[in-house]
């Protein structure tokens, strides 16, 4: 792991990388929670998420948004956490050009912000959207949504409702060309406590079962 900081358009964006040696390694940026709530890249989803990225073999990245920990600027609502989650994207496809499978994951605030970067960026490949909050903010952009991916989300959730994602995932499913797999976590609240092993296996399950699909594919081609 290196600590990195990143030039991004307010300064500074203080980031943690994990490069794979394989040079055609897939790569993923990880987006954390709502930074006026508390959320950095060291909330512990965002850290499962990195560990688990890791192990899978992907060169992974995260990072603090603008005015959390040595990253420089102030809290933007969005737009400016946006403009710095590109910054950071272009900075790891810059250090893996051979790189194939480009991916975004993101938790509540940092899976909303996941999914706009989704939207202007066509080389992003897939998506993990973690406890999406669609109940707060407004998803109508993914019309449609470019890539397929997977939303996860606790059905005891207080904070991101999980009727609310139940709909959006509903709105997505419809859309063709793209697979959305939804996995509710019963019992779970929004920070997965006591359903770490369930959360876990989510993740690891799709990673696995998405990235030998893709591998499977372009060897038959």
């Amino acid at each position: 792991m290196v600590d990195l900081l990143i030039p991004g358009p307010e300064g500074k964006i203080e980031a943690k990388y994990s490069h794979n040696k394989r040079d055609d390694s897939p790569i993923v940026i990880l987006l954390h929670p709502d930074p006026s709530k508390g959320g950095t890249m060291h909330t512990k989803i965002v850290f499962k998420l990195y560990k688990l990225f890791i192990k899978a073999g992907f060169s992974t990245i995260r990072f603090n948004f603008r005015g959390v920990g040595k990253s420089e600027g102030v809290f933007d609502d969005g737009e400016g956490e946006l403009s710095d989650a590109a910054c950071v994207l272009d900075w790891l496809q810059q250090y893996n050009t051979n790189s194939k499978i480009c991916w975004v994951a993101g938790f509540s605030f940092g899976a909303w912000i996941a999914m706009q970067l989704l939207m202007r960026r066509p080389e992003i490949n897939g998506f993990v959207s973690i406890s999406p909050p669609a109940n707060l903010r407004d998803f109508s952009f993914l019309a449609p949504c470019p890539s397929s991916g997977l939303i996860v989300h606790g059905d005891k959730d207080n904070i991101a409702s999980f009727d609310s994602t139940k709909i959006l995932v509903e709105k997505l499913q419809q859309q063709k060309k793209v697979e959305i797999k939804f996995k509710p976590i019963k019992g779970a609240d929004h920070f997965y406590e006591s359903y770490s092993n369930e959360f876990e296996d989510s993740i690891n399950e799709y990673i696995s079962q998405t990235i030998e699909t893709k591998i499977s594919n372009e060897t038959k081609i």
